[in-house]
């Protein structure tokens, strides 16, 4: 209830597809489509670059619409895609290290890191993890995955390093995170991972259908 009279509290889970566009994916699609496909056709549809770029100026001011296309594949093929896409983003930091990227200085065992960096502002096949380990042959379509206007391994960068707070002095340390969950290394396993998540968010935006308008 609004205010939580219950005898016990329960959570409910809500699927968030109307009954209408229900019926309507049945109708256009098949009677065997379940709301979980649709809301992952939602999801590959987001990433579709034709969708982005025609709507670009709305997606800025309003909630997204979201067309249905014309086909039954085209469907499957967007529903297939947002669900392969949904588990990389879920589940980032399970997936392994890209294999062509290269890994030097690990032998050290120093892991802390202070501000990951380029060797150069347009050198970004490399990253200076630290003082001791270097990240070599990071492909260049790995930048292509953009989150919020900049690309989810800059996000990295970005965010796991060490700051102290103007006002107050307090330091933000990252590798106090990774004492935590007792895994020194966490910091460039995520590095590691979210490359390899950035190449494969790649390929599979690269292989969704064309949307036409």
């Amino acid at each position: 209830t609004l205010f939580g009279n219950t005898e016990k509290n329960e959570l409910v889970q809500k699927d968030g597809i109307s009954d209408f566009i229900f019926k309507e994916c049945k109708k256009n699609y098949g009677k065997n489509i379940s709301k979980e496909d649709i809301f992952y056709y939602v999801y590959g549809l987001l990433h579709s670059k034709e969708y982005r770029k025609s709507f670009e100026n709305d997606l800025k001011k309003m909630l997204p619409r979201i067309p249905l296309v014309d086909t039954t594949e085209e469907f499957w093929a967007f529903s297939k895609a947002g669900r392969d896409l949904a588990e990389l983003h879920l589940n980032y930091e399970t997936i392994p290290a890209y294999e062509g990227v290269t890994v030097t200085g690990i032998d050290s065992n120093f892991f802390k890191v202070e501000k990951m960096k380029f060797p150069k502002k347009d050198q970004k096949n490399t990253i200076l993890f630290n003082s001791k380990i270097t990240i070599e042959n990071i492909p260049d379509k790995a930048y292509e995955y953009m989150v919020n206007g900049k690309s989810a391994i800059e996000w990295i960068i970005d965010r796991y390093q060490i700051t102290q707070h103007k006002d107050s002095g307090i330091i933000n340390d990252p590798n106090d995170w990774a004492d935590e969950v007792g895994n020194p290394r966490y910091i460039l396993d995520l590095l590691l991972s979210i490359i390899n998540v950035s190449v494969q968010t790649v390929d599979i935006v690269n292989g969704l259908p064309k949307l036409k308008f």
